[in-house]
């Protein structure tokens, strides 16, 4: 018997279980073009069903790409580097060509300087230990950068096939929907969701004769701030046009709360601006660091929302970091926010425990 497919997510399409992968009424399996229940829900009234998948199963698929010919496209999200990058990607990805993509380069400022954006995507590869051969800066919602992309893809890949990965929620469908739009005309094939985890499967576009596109399962990572939100409050803390930074001046002994999820202690030195990167449908607010744990306690689905979450993350299940900003530097909360810090601060930062933070030289003005 054939197997058949959504065509929204790829996965195998079955009328036995409600909860798994591919859930279609019997009446609608043999329809052209059938899509599966969560695919039509999600299409039609933006509405998510959960499924019994984990980034083990997601793994699984990828590790498969190791055994096989093809271009890597290695889509990272300039909002989230960090939470951009795959674990134990060389394994997968093996010698291959790999072609970096950053994505969503929409959400910044149009005066940061798009070259310290490659240079910090390239060092941050270099870091992971992956080479690429080349990188591309793009927005497939605003169709930028995309013609640049399809050239770099043909003359890399030539008769093979491409293979489009990333974590969850870096655009990596948006990105293949775009690519088939320019060249077809077909619009919106493959189903997209800041949702972590809509792309089920292996789906493939034929590229030529011989050769196809694969939008490939987004890699679910831990350290994402995503994780530590309702699926129905990702809009709150997902950017979806350009962000523009809202300044604090900070003495030493200050505190700024980043919505609820994150949390900077301006531990010692001379007053400093602290400038923030973030949707702007989140609250900041700044307290004294003395007052800090009362505040949040009191205030941390009240003042500080939205979103609204489980429990107070920043005083009962959270990892602590602590910085000299030595040089003008960012500090990148996966997911939820750049903060422009200049030099000569000492800082403290929680976060919920598991979430990625690191400092790094700015891209909002002097150096790389």
């Amino acid at each position: 018997m054939e197997t058949l497919k959504c065509i929204g997510c790829g996965a195998v399409l079955q009328s036995e279980d409600e909860q798994k992968p591919g859930f279609i009424p019997a009446s609608g399996i043999d329809k052209e073009d059938a899509i599966c229940k969560r695919c039509y829900r999600l299409k039609h009234y933006n509405e998510v069903m959960d499924l019994d998948v984990n980034s083990g199963d997601f793994l699984a698929m990828l590790n498969a790409l190791y055994e096989t010919d093809g271009l890597i496209v290695k889509v990272i999200d300039v909002f989230d580097f960090n939470g951009s990058f795959i674990p134990s990607f060389n394994r997968i990805v093996g010698d291959k060509n790999v072609l970096a993509v950053i994505n969503k380069i929409d959400l910044l400022p149009k005066s940061v300087n798009r070259n310290r954006v490659v240079h910090r995507a390239k060092h941050m590869l270099s870091e992971a230990g992956i080479t690429a051969v080349d990188t591309v800066v793009i927005s497939a919602k605003k169709n930028e950068g995309i013609d640049k992309l399809v050239d770099k893809m043909s003359a890399l890949a030539g008769d093979l096939d491409v293979y489009v990965v990333g974590t969850t929620n870096v655009g990596k469908s948006t990105l293949i929907n775009k690519l088939i739009e320019n060249t077809t005309g077909d619009k919106e094939v493959i189903t997209t969701s800041k949702v972590p985890g809509t792309t089920l499967d292996l789906i493939d576009i034929p590229l030529g004769p011989d050769t196809s596109i694969y939008d490939t399962p987004g890699i679910v990572v831990d350290s994402q701030m995503a994780h530590y939100v309702h699926k129905d409050s990702l809009k709150y803390i997902t950017p979806v046009k350009e962000i523009k930074s809202k300044g604090f001046q900070l003495n030493a002994g200050q505190t700024l709360f980043i919505s609820n999820l994150a949390r900077v202690d301006f531990i010692e030195g001379e007053r400093n601006s602290f400038n923030v990167y973030a949707s702007d449908k989140i609250n900041i607010h700044r307290t004294k660091l003395e007052n800090a744990d009362v505040f949040y306690e009191k205030h941390y689905n009240g003042l500080l929302a939205p979103p609204e979450i489980e429990q107070p993350y920043l005083s009962t299940d959270y990892s602590e970091f602590d910085f000299t900003v030595d040089t003008d530097s960012d500090l990148s909360i996966s997911g939820l926010a750049f903060v422009s810090i200049n030099a000569g601060a000492k800082i403290s930062v929680r976060v919920p425990k598991g979430v990625d933070v690191v400092l790094r030289p700015t891209i909002f003005k002097g150096g790389v």
